[in-house]
């Protein structure tokens, strides 16, 4: 009643780009979250272990704003292809946001990664997205470049040639 009262608000926001780049050097980069200062302009610091249950510790740095931290929780995690968590402002029902990862294959030697959000709670009318989505879109052509220049340095496996019979 409270929140409705005050008026909840909902938003979501989806950002994607394609990869030349199949999808296990897609999830390689997204996945090595120690590794994401290296390469993320947007989360700038990431620890923890991607498992359900577990909180990670990050770091965003939303374009033209100061860099935050936030300690999500992974909700799911289905290797190779998805992750999810959940970030909230000290309580539920403030500013919770449910933000997926995701990677699709598309094609022999090609990937589409998705990140969305759903954000709930009263404060969602007074948050500005655009920064965040413009460092989404950041982070989204990063990834392109590194996982593109990983699957260029991984050795391709090739059938061998057939045998010739004595």
């Amino acid at each position: 009643m409270l929140l409705a009262l005050l008026g909840a608000g909902c938003s979501s926001m989806k950002a994607t780009v394609d990869i030349n780049a199949p999808p296990d050097a897609v999830w390689d980069v997204v996945s090595d979250l120690e590794h994401y200062h290296c390469w993320n302009p947007f989360f700038v610091r990431a620890s923890g272990t991607l498992r359900a249950g577990n909180e990670l510790d990050l770091t965003m740095q939303p374009v033209g704003k100061g860099a935050q931290r936030f300690s999500p929780e992974v909700l799911e995690l289905e290797a190779g292809r998805r992750i999810v968590w959940r970030g909230r402002l000290l309580m539920p029902g403030l500013f919770d946001g449910r933000h997926v990862f995701t990677v699709e294959r598309r094609g022999a030697t090609a990937s589409r990664f998705t990140q969305e959000e759903s954000f709930g709670g009263i404060f969602v009318p007074f948050v500005g997205f655009e920064p965040y989505r413009a460092g989404w879109e950041r982070m989204n052509r990063a990834l392109k470049v590194r996982a593109e220049a990983l699957a260029a340095s991984r050795p391709t496996l090739r059938p061998a040639p057939p045998r010739r019979a004595p």
